[in-house]
Order: C-alpha cells, then sequence, then structure tokens
C-alpha cells in the first residue's frame, strides 16, 4: 500500500513567515533572478507557503496537479515507476517545479518525497493569469524552465529507453552465446577423458605387435571407411538399424563394449559387410581391440569437429556485434545495407526461432554513405516491432532494391497489424501499445529521427496479416550531407 497522500491544505505552514524572508528566499531562485521588488513582494504575498517534512510524501504519480511549486529550501525527489524501472527526478532548492503556466499537464509525473524538511512557495494554478498579469517579466523566465523540462524528460526518457534496448540486446546476445559455448565446455569436458581411453586403446593395440601387411590392410580399410562418410548423407534411422546389426555382430565376439563401439561405427558408415571383410586380418580378440581403437578416434574427432563448429559460432557472433556496433571505425562510412540487415538479425537470432525470414536483395546493390551504428538502430526498431507483431512466430520479409535516387528497404511480416486509428500515430513520441515495462515509445520515435538526420524518410501500410515498413535512403551522398 503507498504511503499516505496528504492534501496540500495539510502543509500549510501554520504562521506565514515575514514577507521579507520569503522575498530574501525568492531572490535566491535561478529562475527569477533581476525581477522587480514589487514582483518579488507579490509571489510573496500571494502564494502559500508548504512546509513538507522529512520523508513525507507530497504527492503520487497520477495524482492531479494544481500548483507551481517553488523551492525555497530542501529538495523534492520525483520517482517515476515505469514498469520495473524507476527514474528520479531532482527539484531542488532555487528551482521551480509542478505545473507551470501554458504547460498541457494534468497529472504528476511520479511519486514526490521530501528528502529533507522543504520549504515551498506554492502558486495555484487558478491564480496563473494574475500572476503574469501583475509580473509581465515572468513570462519569459517559465517558458524558459518548461522547455528545460521538456528536454530534461525527453532525455531520460530515451536513456530509458537506450537501456532497455541494451537489456534486450544483452539477453539475446547471452542466448545465442550460451548455446556454442555450453556446446564447446561439453565437448572439451569429453574430450579429455576420451583421450585418456584413446591413449589406453592405442597402447593395447601397439602390444599386439600386428605385422606390416596387416597393418597396411588396416590402414587401407580405415580409410574407405573415412572417404565414405564425407560424401554421403547420414540416415538417422538407417543408422540405428545399422548401430543394432553392429552390437549383435560384436557380441557375438566377445566385445565387451559392443554398444558404444556400434553407435561411432554406424554413424560413419561401417555395416556388419565391412566387418566380416576385416575377419579374415584379425582374430576375434584382436579384432575387438582395433575396433574399440577406432572408435574411441572417431568420438574424438566428433568432439573436436563440435568444438571447432562452436567456438566458430562465438566468433560469428562477435563478429556480427562488432560490424552491428562498428567498433573502432568512423561513424561516417560506406555501409553494405544487405551485411548490416543481417547483422541486426543475429542480434535477434534467440526470437528467430519459429520465423521464416524471407531475403530478397536485388543484386549488386551498392554502398551508401551513413552514419552506420545509427542507421542499424532503425533496422532493430522495426524488426523488433515485427516480432512482437508475430508474436515471435511467422513470416519475416526484407527487401532491399534501389532506383535512380533511393535505396529501399522494406520490412514486411504477417502479424496481427497495425489499427487504423493509431497508424498515424505510432512515430510520436512515448506512444506505445506495449504494457508497462516492455517499452518507451521511443524506438520508432528513433527511428524517424535517424532517418531525417540521413535525409531519409519511413513509412507504414498495415492490414490484418500484412504489415510493410518502407524505408527510403537518398543514394547520393551530397543529397544526405
Amino acid at each position: 500500500m503507498p504511503p499516505t497522500v496528504y492534501s496540500m491544505e495539510e502543509f500549510v505552514k501554520a504562521e506565514k513567515s515575514p514577507v521579507e524572508d520569503v522575498v530574501a528566499a525568492l531572490r535566491n531562485v535561478t529562475p527569477l533572478e533581476g525581477l522587480d521588488e514589487r514582483d518579488y513582494r507579490w509571489l510573496a504575498e500571494n502564494g502559500k507557503e508548504l512546509i513538507i517534512p522529512a520523508g513525507q510524501f507530497m504527492f503520487h504519480q497520477n495524482q492531479p496537479v494544481e500548483y507551481m511549486a517553488i523551492v525555497l529550501h530542501g529538495e523534492i525527489h520525483v520517482r517515476r515507476r515505469m514498469g520495473n524501472e524507476t527514474n528520479v527526478f531532482v527539484g531542488r532548492a532555487g528551482e521551480i517545479t509542478g505545473i507551470l503556466p501554458f504547460s498541457r499537464m494534468k497529472t504528476h509525473g511520479g511519486d514526490g518525497v521530501a528528502s529533507i524538511a522543504t520549504w515551498i512557495l506554492a502558486i495555484h494554478k487558478d491564480d496563473f493569469p494574475r500572476m503574469l498579469e501583475n509580473i509581465p517579466g515572468i513570462k519569459g523566465r517559465l517558458v524558459g524552465v518548461l522547455l528545460d523540462r521538456v528536454r530534461e524528460v525527453t532525455r531520460m526518457e530515451q536513456q530509458a529507453e537506450k537501456l532497455t534496448a541494451l537489456s534486450k540486446l544483452a539477453g539475446n546476445l547471452a542466448h545465442e552465446l550460451n548455446n556454442p559455448a555450453s556446446a564447446a565446455q561439453r565437448s572439451a569436458a569429453s574430450l579429455l577423458q576420451e583421450l585418456n581411453t584413446y591413449g589406453r586403446r592405442k597402447f593395447e593395440l601397439g602390444i599386439l605387435c600386428l605385422p606390416e601387411a596387416k597393418l597396411d590392410a588396416l590402414k587401407t580399410w580405415q580409410q574407405n571407411i573415412l572417404a565414405r562418410t564425407t560424401s554421403q548423407l547420414h540416415d538417422s534411422i538407417g543408422e540405428a538399424d545399422t548401430a543394432n546389426q553392429v552390437t549383435t555382430w560384436l557380441e557375438a565376439r566377445g566385445a565387451a563394449d559392443a554398444p558404444e563401439v556400434a553407435v561411432m561405427l554406424a554413424e560413419f558408415g561401417a555395416n556388419v559387410a565391412d566387418l566380416d571383410g576385416l575377419s579374415s586380418t584379425l582374430n576375434p580378440a584382436d579384432l575387438n581391440i582395433f575396433l574399440a581403437q577406432f572408435a574411441s578416434g572417431l568420438r574424438t574427432q566428433r568432439m573436436t569437429e563440435a568444438i571447432l563448429n562452436s567456438t566458430a559460432r562465438i566468433f560469428e557472433i562477435i563478429n556480427a556485434i562488432k560490424d552491428y556496433s562498428y567498433l573502432d571505425q568512423a561513424p561516417l562510412q560506406e555501409v553494405d545495407i544487405p551485411q548490416a540487415l543481417r547483422n541486426t538479425l543475429v542480434m535477434l537470432q534467440s526470437r528467430l526461432a519459429d520465423v521464416q525470414v524471407v531475403e530478397n536483395f536485388a543484386p549488386d546493390l551498392p554502398l551508401i554513405t551513413a552514419f552506420a551504428s545509427e542507421l542499424n538502430q532503425v533496422w532493430m526498431a522495426l524488426f523488433e516491432n515485427a516480432l512482437d507483431a508475430m508474436e515471435d512466430k511467422g513470416r519475416l520479409e526484407i527487401s532491399v532494391f534501389t532506383d535512380p535516387e533511393w535505396m529501399t528497404v522494406q520490412v514486411t511480416d504477417n502479424g496481427s497489424g497495425i489499427a487504423p486509428d493509431i497508424t498515424s500515430r505510432i512515430f510520436e513520441p512515448f506512444f506505445t501499445t506495449k504494457p508497462p515495462g516492455k517499452g518507451l515509445g521511443l524506438g520508432l520515435d528513433t527511428a524517424m529521427r535517424i532517418l531525417r538526420k540521413h535525409r531519409g524518410h519511413v513509412a507504414v501500410e498495415s492490414r490484418p496479416g500484412r504489415t510493410v515498413f518502407k524505408v527510403q535512403l537518398p543514394l547520393e551522398q551530397y543529397r544526405a550531407y
């Protein structure tokens, strides 16, 4: 339960301070510096003095706002709730907060609490016309305060949006890196154990002291098996049947670890007919030693391949991150748009498991001069909106083509579409249909501003089952910068 919010009247100072004391305090309020003595006196005589005890909540988020608050002493902390996030604004002594003339503010933007005992001079909004009439010089000052506040709130909201985007990106990358890293770790751990087994099997084979002719025959047999698997596709059902047959064959000849050996032999394409061909070369006991050593070598090879593939995937992701962010590169550069789109998709790979991604890229597309890392924010915003609309299931089509003047990128999804009554608002800052904590409504606004910086533009067409975002960027450098 939130703390009790007292009415503003309960904070009114029991005994008003001398007007001279209030005027002296008003002279220290930065936006009011340089007003005439009579202006200060008007404020002191017509405002309400409030004393907010330390730790006391003055108001709560979404509560109607009625007063302009001139902070004479102390400070008010305003905590804005957005999902699990909290933004902190601080109204300190010498500043003006609350509702201002010409502001469209209707409710408080957060919970306000006094960090220390705070002295405030409050002007009710109904008194604004009289204040502006009696103090003409205050109008421009309060407009300046209003503009500064809008800029500061926008900056903080944009910072929160960036942190949200960074959190999503970090989550996606952690998921993507975890799979190959875990596979490499498991394979490396198994490889260490298997190398011990392989060494033991190799020793057991060595003490047989087989003649040169038999060693040549075994070497030729191994090469034939290994060569065969490079040109054949594996059939899981066929491998299982072959493994069962090889297991039976080995067990009939006294092999102690027949199932494990049979699985590896079957995976590499060896069957009962191949084993029968070895019967004339080695006796059953020696044959079991040779096959166990060969299977251990195959397992070692598979584990090594798994480590190589996993680490290659990790480096692929890292390179995609570097390309996506254009680390250690000049901000303005020649950009390969199709590659930039692919790099952005890598950042979202964990959301694409049930998404069919279709690329329609025209051949021989030119490079364009752009702020590469900023453009990637545009692609990220468009892709995330498409995936949200499809709930990470559906068809995402990306098209890139040119005409004599423009490069066009189209992002099409088969999600639920955008309601006609809000289509015109989706590029407005802070407009969002997402639940609290899922977005601040700045993604498409940021995309719009970045495209304007590049002298480009974006448009959207939507109906249920088909939404198309169309981005156009000028091909010629002089048209953009």
